[in-house]
C-alpha cells in the first residue's frame, strides 16, 4: 500500500560524512568543474560494453550511470528501450551485468546503477545492495521507488554503502523538494522535463529552472537529465546546475554506428564544451 505523503516517516537527516560519489563530486565541482555523468545500457553492446564504461571515463565523464535492462522501463523512451530490448535478446541479467563489471578493470571514476524497482524487490533489498557494491558499483537511481516507501531500500543501501540518488521532477511542490534532497545520496537528479528520456531539438525551460529550485534548497551536487541532447544544450545547463546527465543522445551514436567510438567521441565533445563554459 502506497503510503502518503501526509503519513510518510519523517526525512532522515543528511549524513555528517558523504559517500565515494558524493565526495568524489563535490571535490571536482568545488575545483571549478562542471560536472558529466553520461549514461550506457549494461549488456549492450555485447561484447564491448565494459570497454566502453573505461573508455567514457578517459573521455571525461565524472562519474558513469549504467542502466540494468528490465522489459518494462517506464521512464526510458525508444533509444533506451531499444539497447535494453537487444542487451536482453543477448542474455544479459543483472547478476551477469554484476559479474562483467567484477571481472573488469578498475574504473576510476564512479558507477551509478540505474534500473526499477522490480529488480531490486525481486533480489531482496540487502542482496541487490551488496551485489551492486561487490561489483564495484557505488550508487543507485531507482526512478519507480517512491520517496514515501524507500526506507526499506534505502537502510540496505546505506548499510551496504550504495548512495541513494533521487529525482526531482518538475511537477514537485517546492515544499517536497526539501524532503527530497534530505534523502538523496551522491547528487540529487534533476529532471528536465516531464515525459520520458529521449533527444529533443531545444532544451526545455524546466531544465534550467528545475536546477534552479534544487540550488535553492541544497549544497549536495545538482545535476539535471532527461532532454539534455547535445554539447550546446548541455553547456546551457550548466549555467545553472553542477553538471548533466546525458542518455539517449549516447546511445543512438552507437545505434546509428555500430561503435563504441562514436559514442566515446560524443562523450568528449560534451567534456569539452563544458570545459569551455
Amino acid at each position: 500500500m502506497t503510503i502518503s505523503a501526509d503519513t510518510a516517516p519523517p526525512a532522515q537527516p543528511r549524513p555528517t560524512h558523504f559517500g565515494r560519489l558524493e565526495t568524489h563530486l563535490r571535490e571536482r565541482r568545488d575545483e571549478g568543474r562542471k560536472l558529466l555523468v553520461p549514461y550506457i545500457t549494461a549488456g549492450y553492446p555485447a561484447d564491448d560494453w565494459t570497454v566502453l564504461v573505461e573508455g567514457l571515463a578517459t573521455a571525461g565523464a565524472d562519474a558513469i550511470e549504467i542502466g540494468i535492462p528490465f522489459s518494462d522501463p517506464v521512464m526510458d523512451g525508444p533509444t533506451i528501450q531499444e539497447s535494453s530490448t537487444l542487451a536482453l535478446d543477448d542474455g544479459i541479467t543483472p547478476e551477469g551485468a554484476f559479474a562483467r563489471l567484477s571481472d573488469a578493470p578498475e574504473i576510476p571514476v564512479p558507477l551509478v546503477a540505474m534500473t526499477y524497482y522490480n529488480i531490486c524487490y525481486r533480489m531482496g533489498h540487502r542482496r541487490f545492495a551488496n551485489a551492486l557494491n561487490n561489483a564495484g558499483i557505488c550508487a543507485a537511481i531507482l526512478p519507480d521507488l517512491p520517496l514515501e516507501e524507500l526506507e526499506p531500500w534505502s537502510r540496505a543501501a546505506d548499510a551496504a554503502d550504495v548512495e541513494t540518488v533521487l529525482l526531482a521532477a518538475p511537477t514537485a511542490p517546492d515544499e517536497r523538494l526539501p524532503r527530497i534532497v534530505e534523502q538523496s545520496r551522491g547528487f540529487v537528479y534533476g529532471v528536465g522535463l516531464v515525459g520520458i528520456t529521449g533527444e529533443r531539438q531545444e532544451l526545455a525551460a524546466s531544465a534550467t529552472e528545475m536546477a534552479r529550485r534544487l540550488k535553492e534548497v541544497t549544497d549536495m551536487p545538482v545535476l539535471v537529465g532527461v532532454g539534455v541532447s547535445n554539447p550546446e544544450q548541455a553547456a546551457e545547463v550548466v549555467q545553472v546546475a553542477d553538471g548533466v546527465i546525458v542518455g539517449s543522445a549516447v546511445i543512438r551514436r552507437i545505434l546509428d554506428s555500430g561503435s563504441i567510438e562514436a559514442a566515446i567521441d560524443f562523450v568528449a565533445g560534451l567534456r569539452s564544451a563544458l570545459d569551455e563554459h
